[in-house]
């Protein structure tokens, strides 16, 4: 069965890709040279509930997927982007080296035997897992319960413990089949019975835990290493660092964030969208129970002020009446001079996603069905900052860091060929859900080059 699954999908790939992404990767690689070389990637992955930490030179040509720390489970749309992002990393490598050609029978066998190694080659996959979201933003974590009564649920995932957490046995009734398996339940018993307090540890350990498995069954080698972002890298940088750099510089001047603001399509007539959310001394930090407001005195901003409030987050796909918390309640003010000059020491915060994906190494990044479960307008801010960045007008000094600010690849997962449980018909069942994992293989894989936004 592993090779059969290995070979399917290699051939399905190949098929349904070959036009719309793989050659457009490669011949992308073929103008790669020693001027697109950025910094060197430090990047981690789980081996036996252990972390282990590796060093990649910036000549890579680095292809981001993800996962999310939403819910430690993998989920069926989860595995889909790693092995998507494995195929596409394979494939690339395979016809860089070899020359662009159409694929023969001697072709697939190698294809198929080098998926079977770990990544290596001038892509590499890697995972970019942002640490700031809900521990149970999709109401689809087997903790539920005890997040809510333990008083995280407005956490960032990031800042999440584990001492009294446990798995909600209700939920896991409820769901038996469609969002979780027993197994799986099991799984995670045993390794919170192991977890060293880290939310974010625990749910790493169990996801590559299920990957490493998924490997053998699939004859792919699908353990991507990955990177935490944004607030794992604020706490490791210095107040120097990048990401204190690009929060300093959009909050400077009233202009800073006009431009900030019309980058994410946004009037600053009224003011209320923070470009990065201030955590409550109380430990909360949830971007949906936020509400913000920005004051400037003539051109400098001179305050924001905070409340967080209880506010329902989003249902997931099999009961949309089941809508996960985030309980909260505080109200604070932050100087402008806080922010202007940043220091994540003594505010800490959560920036918006299209400024500090401006610290991801990413050349290339592969999205999971935009225009169906993923917004096109998040694409848009992502590219746009990039744009007024390269003309100087709003985050200088980016070269200084190693950032590179032409737009990466933007590679998307095709709606339409998204895997689903082959019975209840949802993205966000459990890996473990599925009985037979072929049938999620002969579901395909379509990748494909979304060309508007470069």
């Amino acid at each position: 069965m592993t090779n059969d699954l290995n070979r399917m999908l290699i051939e399905n790939f190949l098929k349904t890709s070959w036009s719309c992404c793989i050659k457009v990767v490669v011949e992308k690689l073929a103008n790669w040279g020693t001027e697109n070389a950025g910094r060197p990637v430090s990047l981690f992955r789980f081996k036996n509930n252990q972390r282990v930490d590796s060093t990649f030179e910036g000549s890579h040509f680095f292809l981001r997927s993800s996962v999310e720390y939403s819910n430690p489970q993998l989920t069926v749309e989860e595995v889909q982007g790693v092995i998507a992002a494995r195929l596409l990393e394979v494939c690339g490598n395979y016809f860089h080296e070899k020359g662009l050609r159409e694929p023969e029978t001697d072709d697939i066998a190698e294809l198929c035997e080098r998926l079977k190694q770990p990544p290596q080659g001038r892509i590499i996959a890697f995972l970019l897992n942002t640490d700031d979201i809900e521990p149970d933003r999709y109401s689809m974590n087997p903790l539920k319960q005890s997040l809510v009564t333990s008083g995280q649920s407005a956490f960032p995932a990031g800042n999440v413990k584990t001492d009294n957490l446990k798995v909600d046995e209700q939920f896991v009734a409820k769901y038996d089949g469609t969002l979780i398996s027993k197994s799986e339940a099991e799984l995670l018993a045993d390794h919170l019975t192991n977890a060293n307090g880290s939310y974010l540890d625990f749910s790493d350990s169990v996801k590559y835990a299920q990957l490493e498995k998924l490997s053998d069954i699939f004859g792919m080698d699908l353990i991507l290493p990955a990177l935490r972002m944004p607030l794992a890298t604020l706490q490791t940088e210095t107040k120097e660092g990048m990401l204190h750099h690009v929060i300093s510089e959009t909050h400077k001047d009233f202009e800073a964030v006009k431009q900030a603001y019309e980058c994410m399509g946004r009037s600053i007539t009224k003011r209320t969208t923070l470009l990065t959310i201030p955590h409550s001394r109380l430990g909360y930090g949830s971007k949906r129970a936020a509400r913000g407001k920005l004051r400037f005195n003539e051109n400098m901003l001179e305050s924001l002020t905070v409340t967080y409030k209880t506010t329902k987050l989003y249902p997931n796909a099999m009961d949309p009446e089941d809508v996960a918390i985030a309980e909260a309640k505080d109200a604070f003010t932050v100087t402008g001079e806080k922010l202007a000059d940043y220091n994540f020491a003594e505010t800490p915060s959560s920036p918006q996603f299209f400024l500090y994906s401006l610290g991801s190494p990413e050349n290339a990044a592969l999205w999971h069905g935009v225009g169906a479960f993923a917004a096109p307008q998040l694409l848009q801010s992502y590219a746009s900052v990039r744009a007024v960045c390269r003309e100087g007008r709003l985050v200088k000094g980016l070269q200084e860091y190693g950032v590179r600010t032409e737009v990466p690849m933007q590679l998307n997962l095709s709606p339409d060929s998204m895997w689903v449980h082959p019975v209840h018909r949802n993205i966000d069942a459990s890996i473990g859900c599925v009985e037979n994992l072929a049938d999620l293989a002969r579901m395909g894989m379509k990748v494909e080059y979304l060309s508007r936004f470069k």
